[in-house]
């Protein structure tokens, strides 16, 4: 098991991602880039250089770097989701993906980047997407689950919060076995009128028309939780995938990422009037390519941010929430942040104060070097309040 031991450095150089060819480097950079393997990493928003593997496009005094860096996973760093303690909020964790095909896993980070080995489930089969809904009803009680996309057995898991016990019998088959619909992205809907819970699946290939699956959880007699189709719903460009899902559970909204193209809005919920119609089609320019990981910070129950990774720019875009009058979902772009996390698939955010290091809450982005950066909201609440962003990238 790596040191959990937490030192707080400037790496002088940055390696590229594993997944390309490394050049040659200095046996200091090498030894900096060791010891990053070995612990979390704090950081200074204020370092001069990108760090944990990260280099932005933008120069390196304008990217925002984080506050902690995780300790690395086995394989290939994928999606983040965050467990709120509501005892301790300090002690929350993040369970992140980690997408090896026979040896990946569900990891789960405490909040100064190290991996909290008791708790984290592998191996798995490429794990690809995770998302965690409080609130799920098992027989007189309520718990908090984790809900991810097995890709190599074609399946959701379900896992109890926060001791990541199974609870789903080993998986929930989804798509009705269809292995070119591989699952991917995934979201947990909470309805808030009867608090029925959904799993809304993406796969990696799929029809125009009805490309995401939304399934009803529930515990049967025996606590093994259970999935049953509801609907199909959700246009598809046929460019490319539909990974990245995330749901505005307050205000009852879906968003997902039709990659190359922009960011699809539709309702959450399979039985409201229009379900099926989509809503808004967003973020259609300015993107250098996939458009990926959704996150959403509320700052009231109608009003916030809409984060989308524009992963090969290595960048966030930040757009307004809400609408404006007239145009219900109209979501503006405000802000965008080079970020020191590197081609970030998925990301997630909650507003929910974290004790002293996130007062205000927590963004988290998985990096290509098998890695997830924690950022300070703080850090990211100034950077969409400089707004300049928005005209000169």
């Amino acid at each position: 098991m790596p040191s959990t031991s937490i030192r707080p450095r400037t790496v002088t150089a940055a390696p590229r991602p594993l997944h390309r060819r490394l050049p040659t480097v200095s046996l200091v950079a090498v030894s900096a880039l060791l010891l990053g393997t070995a612990c979390g990493e704090t950081r200074s928003p204020s370092a001069d250089s990108a760090t944990g593997g990260a280099t932005s496009p933008a120069a390196a005094s304008d990217t925002l770097q984080a506050a902690v860096i995780t300790q690395t996973v086995l394989n290939d760093s994928d999606d983040p989701a965050i467990w709120i303690n509501p005892a301790a909020p300090e002690q929350s964790l993040v369970v992140g993906t980690d997408k090896g095909d026979s040896t990946g896993g569900l990891y789960v980070f405490r909040l100064d980047g190290t991996i909290d080995s008791a708790r984290t489930r592998r191996p798995l089969m490429r794990p690809n997407n995770v998302d965690i809904v409080d609130g799920f009803v098992m027989g007189r009680d309520t718990v908090s689950i984790a809900v991810t996309t097995e890709r190599g057995k074609q399946a959701l898991r379900v896992y109890r919060l926060p001791d990541m016990i199974p609870i789903d019998g080993g998986g929930i088959p989804v798509f009705d076995g269809d292995v070119t619909r591989a699952p991917m992205g995934v979201a947990v809907h909470r309805r808030a009128s009867d608090g029925a819970v959904f799993a809304i699946v993406g796969g990696k290939a799929g029809p125009t028309d009805g490309y995401l699956w939304q399934y009803r959880l529930v515990a049967n007699a025996t606590g093994v939780v259970q999935g049953t189709k509801v609907r199909a719903f959700g246009r598809y460009s046929g460019t490319k995938e539909i990974e990245a899902i995330a749901v505005d559970r307050t205000l009852g909204f879906v968003y997902y990422s039709d990659e190359t193209v922009g960011v699809r809005q539709y309702r959450a919920d399979p039985d409201a009037p229009g379900a099926n119609e989509e809503l808004a089609l967003f973020g259609t320019a300015g993107f250098v390519s996939d458009h990926e990981g959704i996150g959403i910070y509320p700052t009231s129950d109608s009003t916030g941010y809409l984060l989308i990774s524009d992963q090969q720019g290595q960048r966030l875009r930040v757009f307004r929430r809400e609408g404006s009058a007239g145009a219900p979902y109209a979501h503006q772009l405000l802000a965008v942040i080079p970020v020191s996390a590197r081609e970030t698939d998925g990301l997630e955010v909650t507003a929910t104060p974290l004790g002293p290091r996130f007062p205000e809450g927590l963004l988290v982005m998985m990096s290509t070097d098998r890695t997830f950066h924690f950022f300070d909201w703080r850090d990211i609440k100034a950077r969409i309040a400089r707004r300049d962003t928005v005209v000169t990238r």
